[in-house]
């Protein structure tokens, strides 16, 4: 099928690159202890949400679908574009609580808040050359976005 073919290369741009955006988060989160704020996992659900559309339109051969996946790549940049902001104090995040509902007597309820890490979304808790995960994950988003749909249109 050679017009499944020509989506090969967009859908391992945005899996392959989905999946190692997601991969340094989660190893961050795990292995460096950096629990993530609310709007963290916003962009995680982008990149997932990129990457189940992304395998589903390679293997059905949906042209669209691959261009969707990477538009959502694209719309977890802007939400990692948003978020590097609220960081650096150019604008104010979200404003209402991002907790869980919590079930169960008063006495696990405030367990349970207690025992639950603070995580600012306006703080930086890590920074290379400047950047926070958020702004990393900015960039290195529109990249795969971008390559993914550059590919599509070749194709």
């Amino acid at each position: 099928m050679p017009f499944r073919a020509a989506l090969a290369r967009p859908s391992a741009v945005v899996l392959v690159g989905g999946t190692g955006l997601l991969a340094g988060a989660l190893a961050f989160q795990y292995l460096s202890g950096l629990a993530p704020c609310e709007m963290c996992y916003w962009q995680r659900w982008a990149l997932g949400t990129a990457m189940v559309v992304t395998v589903a339109g390679w293997a059905l051969g949906q042209r669209w679908l691959v261009a969707l996946g990477a538009l959502a790549v694209l719309a977890g940049a802007g939400i990692a574009g948003f978020h590097a902001g609220v960081e650096l104090k150019w604008w104010q995040g979200i404003t209402t609580c991002a907790a869980a509902p919590m079930a169960g007597s008063t006495a696990d309820v405030i367990g349970s808040i207690l025992a639950a890490p603070l995580v600012r979304c306006d703080a930086i808790p890590w920074s290379l050359f400047g950047l926070s995960m958020a702004g990393w994950n900015m960039m290195l988003s529109s990249v795969i976005g971008g390559m993914a749909l550059w590919l599509l249109r070749r194709a």
